[in-house]
C-alpha cells in the first residue's frame, strides 16, 4: 500500500510534514499557524479530516507554533514527551495529550509511528519513521550529528526528509556571530550538506525512491547548490528540495512502484 507525503513547510520559519495513506494521515510537527496549515493543505487537495494525530519532535517554536490552535480546532491527539511539553510551555487539553517512548511503535489506524532519539539542543528531541505495511517514511531534521539512531532508521526508508541545513563555507564566511555558528555546527545543532550527503551515499537503501532535502537555512545554504550536489549522487533516487516558503507537491511512495513511475501525485496550485 502506498503512502502520500508532502512538506507543508521546512525551515526555521516553520516545519510541518504530512504522511498518510488513502484513509488516514499524521503530521510530524506543527510549526505553521493553523490557518496556514489549512490553506496549504487545501491547495494540495488534502483534508485535515484525514489527519488523526500530530507528533512533535521537540519544543522549538518552528515545530510547535500552530499546535495549540490546530489540536483544539480539530480535536487532534498530540503525541509529545513530557519534557517537550514543559519546554514548549504548551497549553494543551490534557485529554488530547499522549506521551511516547523511543522504539515503542504507536498505531494510528494502519500507520505505525516509531520515535527514536537524536542529537539536538532541546529537552527530549526525537525523530520519527512512519510505516504502512511495507512502506516506510522517515523525518530526519534538526539533527546535530549522524548518530547510530539516525543511520539505522534512515536505512529502512523508502523515502525520507533529511536535513541539509547549511553549506559549511557559507556558514563560515556568513554574517552569523561566532557563538551561533558554533551552535549550528557543534554537534547538537544542524546537519551540513556534507554530513547529509555522507548519510545518503553510505546508508541509502537500494529501494529509496525519494529524498526530500529539508530545513535549509535561508542565510547559509542555497536550494540550487544542494539540489545539484545531491543530484550528482542520486543514483536513481528522486531529489526534492523542501521549501521554506511553500508546500511541495504530494508524492506517492510505494514499495512495488518502479522509481521511474512513482512520485508526483498533485501539483501545487
Amino acid at each position: 500500500m502506498s503512502l502520500y507525503v508532502t512538506s507543508l513547510n521546512s525551515g526555521s520559519n516553520g516545519n510541518c510534514y504530512y504522511i498518510g495513506n488513502s484513509t488516514e494521515a499524521v503530521l510530524v510537527d506543527a510549526g505553521l499557524s493553523c490557518r496556514e496549515t489549512e490553506k496549504r493543505m487545501r491547495r494540495l487537495g488534502l483534508s485535515l479530516g484525514k489527519v488523526k494525530a500530530v507528533f512533535i519532535s521537540h519544543e522549538h517554536i518552528d515545530h510547535i507554533k500552530g499546535i495549540t490552535v490546530l489540536a483544539k480546532k480539530y480535536q487532534l491527539p498530540v503525541y509529545i514527551t513530557p519534557g517537550t511539553l514543559r519546554g514548549g510551555k504548551l497549553m494543551l487539553n490534557e485529554a488530547l495529550v499522549s506521551s511516547f517512548t523511543a522504539y515503542e511503535p504507536i498505531q494510528i489506524g494502519a500507520l505505525k509511528v516509531t520515535a527514536f532519539p537524536k542529537l539536538h539542543d532541546a529537552s527530549e528531541p526525537h525523530s520519527f519513521i512512519v510505516a504502512n505495511e511495507e512502506v516506510t517514511i522517515g523525518v530526519f531534521t534538526d539533527i546535530g550529528a549522524p548518530c547510530e539512531h539516525v543511520i539505522r532508521n534512515f536505512s529502512l526508508c523508502h523515502a525520507a526528509f533529511l536535513e541539509t541545513n547549511y553549506d559549511e563555507e557559507m556558514l563560515d564566511k556568513g554574517r552569523y556571530p561566532y557563538y551561533l555558528k558554533n551552535r549550528i555546527r557543534g554537534g547538537h545543532g544542524h546537519l551540513s550538506n556534507r554530513q547529509a550527503l555522507e548519510i545518503f551515499t553510505a546508508h541509502r537503501p537500494s529501494f529509496m525512491s525519494h529524498l526530500f532535502l529539508s530545513h535549509l537555512s535561508q542565510d547559509n545554504n542555497n536550494p540550487q547548490l544542494v539540489q545539484d550536489l545531491f543530484d550528482a549522487h542520486a543514483n536513481g533516487t528522486h531529489i526534492v528540495v523542501a521549501s521554506r516558503h511553500e508546500e511541495t507537491a504530494v508524492y506517492q511512495i510505494g514499495a512495488a512502484i518502479p522509481v521511474a513511475t512513482q512520485g508526483l501525485l498533485f501539483h501545487n496550485a
